[in-house]
């Protein structure tokens, strides 16, 4: 019975994290680029009960017990979210279908070969600059122009270039064309800009190894060697006064949020059923 209690408190953890999980999508709904996470639950390792005692020479097993769940993670989900047009010629959207020798990737851009290995679809991304020194990236696409003429991010974090040095120009924006590869030209002319800057797009082989940090951005945490630069044949382009929607699923994520509710609401019962026995067991049986 205490074991009881236990394995439903657990359901009830895990059950809110998923809850939480499922409202900070509907939160950003609006959010562009946002990417929706999923909480992924596991369950304890099963425990196997014997009776003990009683005429037999050996104990006698009664059967499996599961001990309770929790909220292993949190997945994001990096699927290709919708074009708004916005016209302002500072919003930039990605539009990214990175191929790897023929895969054909479901729904959540994950794809599994013959011998059972699992590939993940590779995913390009907007690289900037934290003061640190470090690099982040986004798909919120929705920049700004500094005082100095720099392109940034609505928290004011420079958009990087190829060259790793942060996008200039003074002039204004409406005159400035930025082509499906990244290149800033100007309007009239279709000469490059001063400088020939070009927006540096960030390619992650593996976006599982993307840890959220919040405000749009992601923090690379994988192997050196899964994250490069977005070459000329990754079918990865650029559309300017467009911005890349979130890719949540507003009545998938109603289903989710009512049915880790039911779940918890379940849970709750069970402990409730478990309390009210204990009670009769300790008040009135124990009294006979």
């Amino acid at each position: 019975m205490i074991r009881g209690l236990y394995t439903a408190a657990s359901g009830m953890i895990a059950e809110q994290r998923r809850h939480d999980t499922v409202t900070n999508n509907i939160a950003n709904l609006n959010t562009p680029g946002y990417k929706a996470a999923s909480s992924v639950n596991r369950a304890f390792p099963e425990m196997l009960l014997y009776a003990m005692g009683g005429s037999e020479p050996s104990p006698n097993p009664i059967g499996k017990l599961h001990t309770g769940v929790f909220a292993e993670e949190s997945l994001l989900g990096m699927t290709q979210g919708d074009l708004v047009e916005s016209s302002r010629p500072q919003d930039l959207a990605l539009v990214s279908d990175i191929q790897v020798n023929g895969a054909v990737f479901d729904g959540s851009g994950k794809y599994v070969d013959a011998n059972g290995n699992v590939v993940y679809q590779p995913q390009a991304f907007f690289t900037v600059a934290l003061p640190d020194g470090t690099q982040r990236y986004t798909r919120n696409g929705s920049f700004q122009t500094a005082a100095d003429g720099t392109l940034v991010t609505a928290d004011g974090f420079p958009v990087l270039g190829v060259n790793g040095q942060p996008i200039t120009f003074d002039g204004p924006w409406d005159n400035v064309i930025v082509t499906a590869d990244g290149r800033l030209t100007d309007k009239t002319t279709g000469a490059p800009l001063p400088g020939n800057p070009q927006l540096r797009l960030t390619r992650i082989d593996n976006p599982n190894d993307l840890i959220r940090e919040g405000n749009g951005l992601f923090r690379y945490a994988g192997e050196p060697g899964g994250i490069a630069q977005v070459q000329a044949g990754d079918r990865v382009e650029i559309r300017q006064g467009y911005l890349e929607r979130s890719n949540v699923d507003a009545s998938q994520s109603m289903v989710d949020m009512m049915a880790a509710l039911r779940a918890y609401e379940a849970n709750q019962k069970m402990i409730q059923y478990l309390d009210r026995s204990l009670d009769k067991t300790v008040n009135e049986v124990g009294k006979v």
